[in-house]
This record gives structure tokens, sequence and C-alpha cells, in this order.
């Protein structure tokens, strides 16, 4: 009988551990707040975002277990798919965010986005901070394509992702063009925009004919559309 005890009271105590952890996702601490962070993600709807280029979020882009996710499932049954963007622009911050990506899966973090019918889509303007399955996805054998990367200009100096179905922490500083990327505490990238070195990498990389790509100081922040099943949560910014 005291066994029997013991187990219900150990259940209970994983039970209710389980939901002060739900209860914590997508909230901020008092010295957050004091720091002037804010969340981009109420944890309960897509408020404060839209698809790139309409007044509203797609109904592709759902909300479920505290996590903004992408249902292709619900893109096959007529829901519009597109990538999702903040409303705000921002210029100089600092953006910490959680990602789960599925099995295979791909999509990205796109950021300095302008938002112009002539162009069409987030990436023609904004760089991406890679968000992808390194093991199954053929962009993993592609050097600067996985997980952290700067997509395309800065491969990271190793792999920093978590096994796919687990949660990753990415962080993004912008501050007067210096640009800085982070994976699980990893630094992946770091170059400053509107440089010379900038201008090298650009070159170098699939977006040196794109008129638009990296022109932008301030844009909006885009969680991208690339066709896979893919969670954010814990989206908060501090502008600096």
């Amino acid at each position: 009988m005291k066994k029997l005890i013991l187990g219900a009271l150990t259940v209970g105590a994983l039970i209710a551990t389980s939901a002060v952890k739900a209860q914590q996702l997508n909230t901020l601490s008092a010295k957050e707040k004091k720091q002037g962070w804010v969340l981009l993600f109420d944890g309960t709807s897509t408020k404060g975002w839209h698809t790139y280029g309409k007044t509203e979020a797609s109904p592709a882009w759902g909300v479920a277990d505290g996590a903004i996710g992408l249902d292709q499932a619900a893109k096959k049954n007529g829901a519009p798919g597109g990538d999702l963007v903040t409303n705000e622009e921002y210029e100089n911050y600092e953006l910490s965010l959680q990602w789960k990506i599925s099995e295979g899966g791909n999509s990205g973090i796109i950021f300095s986005v302008h938002e112009d019918p002539s162009l069409g889509q987030t990436y023609l303007s904004g760089p991406e901070m890679q968000v992808l399955d390194d093991a199954k996805h053929s962009d993993g054998k592609i050097p600067k394509h996985n997980s952290g990367d700067l997509y395309d200009l800065i491969k990271a100096p190793k792999l920093a992702a978590k096994p796919v179905g687990q949660w990753n922490t990415a962080k993004i500083l912008k501050k007067d063009g210096r640009l800085t990327l982070w994976l699980n505490g990893v630094k992946t990238a770091e170059t400053t925009m509107g440089t010379p070195e900038w201008d090298a990498l650009v070159a170098k990389s699939k977006f040196h004919d794109w008129k638009a790509f990296g022109k932008y100081p301030k844009g909006h922040i885009a969680l991208q559309d690339h066709g896979n099943d893919v969670w954010y949560r814990n989206i908060k910014i501090r502008v600096l």
C-alpha cells in the first residue's frame, strides 16, 4: 500500500510539474519585463502576425500546446500557405525563440523582411537563419544550409541542433547592422550588414543578383512555410 501511495504521489507530482511548465511557456519574468522584453506570441493566437502580403494569418498556421505550428494537412484541405510575418517592423533588437521541426523538414527565421507586392516572397529581401532536420533533409548535406547557419552566407562552426522532436533555442542579435546568431548557446554566425564584408558574402551566394536582398535595415520578422510541419514558441523580442 505504501508503494502504491508513493507511486500515486510521484505521478501526481509529474502532472503538476508538467502543468507548471505549460503555464511558463510564452511568458516573461519580472526581470525580462524590466529589461524591455515583449512577447511576439501570446501562446493562444496568431495576434500580431499575418501571412506575407495578406492582412491576416492563414489558418494553415494554427496554435496548439502553446506553439504556433504550420499544418501541411490544413493546406491540403484548402487553407492557403505562406510565410507568417510580424505586423511590426524592427531594426535594432535581440530576438529569442524556440523551434521544433518535423522529420525531414525545412523552415527558417527570416528577418529584415520588406513587404512589397512587387517582391511576393519574404526571402527576396530578408536573410534567413536556417531551421532544418539536418540528418534527413537534402539541404543538410549542403554547406551553409544547416540549422543555425546564416543561410547560404555563413556556415556555423559546428552542428548545434537537437534531434528531431526536441525544442531548439535560437537567438538573433541585430544592432546597427551588426548581426550575431546563436543556436542552443552556440554562436553560429557573425557579420555586419551593409559593409564590404557583407557584400562579399552576398556576391558568393545564390542572392548575388537579388536586388532587394539584405537592403532593408528595418523590416518584419518571418517564420517560413517551406512545405513542412514546423512549430515555434516562446517568441520574444527586446528592442535596442
